[in-house]
């Protein structure tokens, strides 16, 4: 697993599947701020709500030049379904090997009730146009969050 990853940072690259089946990469965005949030699971209650508002906000991220991807290690199957139940307007990648959870660190060890297993640690990223990130939110508290990291993309200019 890579180290944590912080502000200034280069953001590590990827070829991953979105919702569609269609490759993303880091470059396919060069030029544009870059929302990555990592989320654990399709059709969970904080998963739901957070991808709501971020798809919610999206026209005011676009006018701050911030595209928003969300990344979880569901199939492509689960994302188009988890997409097309709650009308999200979001890209959403499919990462089962974890490749990309374990470049950005959030591919982490849990517990639950003294239970130890491996997980999605929330987390999200804000990725200037340069590819650094510029801003990185760990252990995300769903209420909220979209309109934060969307006053940092305006900040960010």
């Amino acid at each position: 697993m890579s180290g944590r990853l912080g502000p200034g940072d280069k953001a590590p690259d990827f070829e991953l599947p979105d919702d569609c089946g269609a490759f993303r990469t880091l470059k396919s965005f060069a030029g544009q701020k870059l929302v990555l949030y990592f989320y654990p699971k399709d059709n969970t209650s904080g998963c739901t709500r957070e991808a709501v508002d971020f798809s919610a906000l999206k026209g005011a991220f676009a006018k701050a030049g911030t595209m928003i991807v969300g990344v979880s290690p569901d199939s492509i199957a689960s994302h188009a379904k988890f997409k097309t139940k709650h009308d999200l307007s979001i890209a959403l990648i499919a990462d089962e090997a974890k490749s990309l959870l374990e470049a950005y660190g959030v591919w982490t060890e849990k517990s639950l009730y003294g239970r130890k297993y491996m997980g999605v640690e929330r987390t999200t990223f804000l990725i200037a146009s340069n590819g650094t990130i510029a801003a990185v939110w760990r252990k995300v508290k769903v209420p909220g969050h979209a309109a934060l990291v969307l006053a940092a993309a305006q900040a960010l200019g």
